[in-house]
C-alpha cells in the first residue's frame, strides 16, 4: 500500500503542473476569451432589445398619427357632407325661388290672355251681333223677296213648297 500510495502521489505530483496549467488556462480564458464576448452579447441584446423597443414605439406611434389622420379624415369629410347639404339646400331654396318668381309670371301671363281673350271674345259677340242684326235683315228681304215673287204663284203651290223655298 505504501507503494500505491507512493506512485499516487507521483502521479499526483506529475499531474499538478498539468492541473495548473489547465486552471491559468481557464483562467485566461475566461477573462480574455469569455469576458469581452459576454460583453459583446450584452451590448448586441441591449441594441436589439433598444431597436426591439423602438420600433415598438415607432409602431405605437404610428398608430396614434393613423387614428389622428381616420379622426381628421372623418371631420374633414363630415365638414364636405355639411358643405355640400347647405349647397344642396340653398340650391333648393333658390330653385324653389325660380319655380315661385315662374309661376307667377305665368300666372300673370294667363291672367293676361284671359283678359286678351275675354275682349276679343266680346269684341267677337258684338260683331256677330252687328253682322246678325245685318244677316237676319239680309235673310228676311230676301225671304220677302222669295214670298213676294211667288205670291202670285201661291195657288199653284202647296204650304209645303213654300217652305222648302224659304229654307233655302
Amino acid at each position: 500500500m505504501d507503494k500505491t500510495l507512493h506512485d499516487l502521489g507521483g502521479i499526483v505530483l506529475n499531474g499538478l503542473p498539468t492541473f495548473f496549467l489547465v486552471l491559468i488556462l481557464a483562467v485566461c480564458v475566461r477573462y480574455l476569451y469569455l469576458k469581452p464576448l459576454e460583453k459583446v452579447l450584452k451590448e448586441r441584446f441591449r441594441l436589439t432589445e433598444g431597436a426591439r423597443t423602438a420600433a415598438e414605439d415607432s409602431l405605437k406611434s404610428a398608430d396614434a398619427k393613423i387614428a389622428e389622420y381616420e379622426a381628421a379624415l372623418a371631420e374633414a369629410r363630415g365638414d364636405i357632407y355639411r358643405e355640400q347639404a347647405e349647397f344642396l339646400s340653398r340650391l333648393h331654396a333658390e330653385q324653389a325661388e325660380r319655380v315661385q318668381a315662374v309661376r307667377t309670371e305665368s300666372d300673370r301671363n294667363i291672367a293676361a290672355a284671359k283678359e286678351s281673350i275675354a275682349k276679343e271674345a266680346e269684341t267677337a259677340r258684338e260683331g256677330l251681333a252687328s253682322q246678325s242684326d245685318t244677316l237676319a235683315a239680309q235673310i228676311a228681304d230676301a225671304i220677302l223677296a222669295d214670298v213676294t215673287r211667288f205670291q202670285g204663284a201661291q195657288d199653284r203651290f202647296d204650304d209645303e213648297t213654300i217652305i222648302v223655298l224659304r229654307v233655302r
